[in-house]
């Protein structure tokens, strides 16, 4: 395998870290879909730089959630949900799959509305046309990586991942945000009900639970199941694989709010994603603006092929049961196209839904920091004391956001 052949000699050199570079960036796709795009612009739009710190705050969880999420991988061979498999009766698994099911529609329903809204505004197709569209191109990137495997479909994502960073780089450029805004938005803070709910949603879409999921897979897959020294040196790899990949992911979400606070806080836009491309044509210029939108479109295609492919990781490591990806395909599309025929908001059905993955990620963050911190698992690979309290808090700080959103929702705090 790859990693085998990569990591020849005493430590691992830079290059040879590069040329393992790959399984973190497609998780990062999951890191920067288009409910990612439509939380982000939406905060940005509505209160500024004042959720700054939650970007940065959730991207530097995300760092040390999907390094432990390889790490299982690597260490034991088996995907998170594998190992789960093995440590649950069969109803447990079964309610665990229901959950995990919800959490990757709610997923698959971000992306394909996404790719729908952008094929609108580039094309001026119907949002009905272009979900589907948007489902087929899933389908063939998912062909790419059965047909020819792992690295090849990894390629592709990288560059989509590169169109995408400079769909929404480009604004920043052209209007250059406020220094002293964006200093101050780093100090935690909030104001009201619908602040948290945009809070919550941009940690969904930030710490997604799939994409937890779906790392253990895709390090297993690319490295297979690692023993001694070579397994260090693996693990060392990885760290730069996924330090790399979120500092990417983090500095394209940071971009997003950033352009939607420095061109769109004028309450000029009606909140939509069409809002903000017209506001960004306007005050930006079109070339900006047609970025704006092919970074969109990108993210769509790229991370409706990632969601569908974490779904069949999860059912086939929970379940043992494997459905053709294209029946999957069909079944998950359901959903987005039922809303965009009924004529839904498309961007506030995108924000929701990345409400649904935030209150997922508990059922993903729990059992892989139990998991990682035990030797019985994980051998001399556990997670030392200081990491497992790093991840405990990161755990209990996003279920404490998730219950200040459910109090704050029901009594109408505002």
């Amino acid at each position: 395998m790859a990693g085998r052949a990569d990591l020849q000699g005493s430590a691992p050199s830079r290059m040879q870290r590069l040329r393992l570079i790959g399984p973190a960036f497609v998780a990062a796709i999951a890191y920067v879909d288009p409910g990612n795009v439509a939380t982000n612009v939406t905060a940005g739009a509505t209160y500024g730089y004042m959720l700054v710190w939650v970007i940065v705050a959730a991207n530097l969880m995300a760092c040390l959630v999907q390094y432990l999420s390889a790490k299982l991988g690597l260490v034991t061979g088996q995907s998170l949900p594998e190992a789960l498999r093995e440590r649950m009766p069969r109803a447990g698994r079964l309610a665990y799959w229901a959950q995990a099911e919800l959490v990757a529609v709610a997923t698959d329903l971000a992306e394909v509305l996404g790719g729908a809204i952008a094929l609108y505004l580039l094309f001026d197709l119907p949002l009905l046309v272009g979900g589907l569209i948007t489902a087929l191109v899933s389908i063939g990137l998912l062909a790419l990586q059965s047909r020819r495997g792992q690295q090849p479909f990894e390629r592709v994502v990288i560059g989509l991942l590169a169109v995408i960073a400079v769909g929404f780089f480009a604004g920043l450029f052209v209007a250059p945000p406020s220094a002293h805004g964006a200093v101050e938005g780093l100090v935690p803070q909030f104001a009201g009900a619908d602040s948290v709910l945009l809070a919550a949603g941009m940690l969904g879409a930030t710490v997604m639970p799939h994409a937890v999921y779906l790392h253990s897979a895709l390090a297993r897959d690319r490295h297979g199941r690692q023993e001694g020294e070579q397994r260090r040196k693996l693990l060392s790899a990885t760290k730069y694989d996924v330090g790399i990949a979120m500092l990417v992911a983090g500095a394209v979400n940071l971009a997003m709010l950033l352009l939607a606070a420095t061109a769109l806080q004028d309450n000029r836009t009606d909140g939509s994603l069409e809002g903000a491309y017209a506001a960004v044509g306007s005050d930006l210029g079109s070339v900006i603006a047609l970025l704006f939108a092919v970074g969109l479109l990108a993210s769509g295609f790229a991370s409706t092929a990632v969601g569908c492919y974490a779904g069949a990781v999860i059912m086939g490591g929970l379940l043992r049961r494997r459905v053709p990806l294209l029946l999957r395909r069909v079944i998950t599309l359901i959903p987005a196209v039922v809303m965009l025929a009924a004529g839904a908001d498309p961007t506030q059905a995108l924000v929701i839904s990345q409400v649904v993955l935030s209150f997922g990620i508990p059922f993903a963050l729990v059992p892989l920091v139990v998991l990682t911190s035990r030797r019985s698992v994980m051998g001399a690979y556990a997670n030392r004391r200081l990491v497992t309290v790093a991840a405990t808090l990161v755990t209990v700080t996003i279920i404490t956001l998730n219950l200040m959103l459910i109090y704050l929702t029901a009594t109408g705090a505002t």
